[in-house]
């Protein structure tokens, strides 16, 4: 079952502004892959750090929402270790923030297809030595025929 790290931009994609297209496409796009997970097509892995993101989110629904949508239908990662973080040292050398290179090396860990709604997030990964595949929701749907 191919695994899937949805990074916490995606995750809050249905509470943004929907009147903007490419955001209401995108919401549509993270619903699909929800679902397929919940359908046990695919397995949705987190770590610790989506847990920090999101515990400083000020939405109190948004907050409590996507903590509990973790806990119900995603797997926790466990720590990554000393290689684990020479990896996100490596990659924060390399011009990703902090925040992001942990993701990266989380999902690289799981051996995760890694999702962001943050064009230059993916643009840098694919300029990078990621060894997992960087993409959008759209684009995953698309790549994955999720309708």
């Amino acid at each position: 079952m191919k695994k899937i790290y949805l990074d916490v931009c995606a995750l809050c994609r249905p509470y943004d502004d929907q009147s903007y297209t490419r955001i209401h496409l995108e919401t549509t796009a993270v619903h699909l892959i929800l679902r397929a997970v919940e359908l046990g097509n695919y397995k949705l892995v987190y770590s610790t750090v989506h847990e920090k993101e999101i515990s400083a989110i000020t939405n109190d629904q948004e907050r409590i929402d996507l903590l509990y949508l973790l806990k119900q239908i995603g797997s926790k990662i466990s720590h990554c270790g000393t290689k684990g973080r020479r990896r996100a040292e490596h990659l924060v050398n390399s011009g990703l923030g902090v925040a992001d290179a942990a993701h990266i090396t989380y999902a690289e860990f799981a051996e995760a297809i890694f999702i962001s709604c943050d064009d230059k997030l993916i643009k840098k990964c694919n300029s990078l030595d990621i060894s997992v595949l960087t993409t959008n929701p759209l684009k995953f749907c698309d790549m994955e025929d999720i309708q």
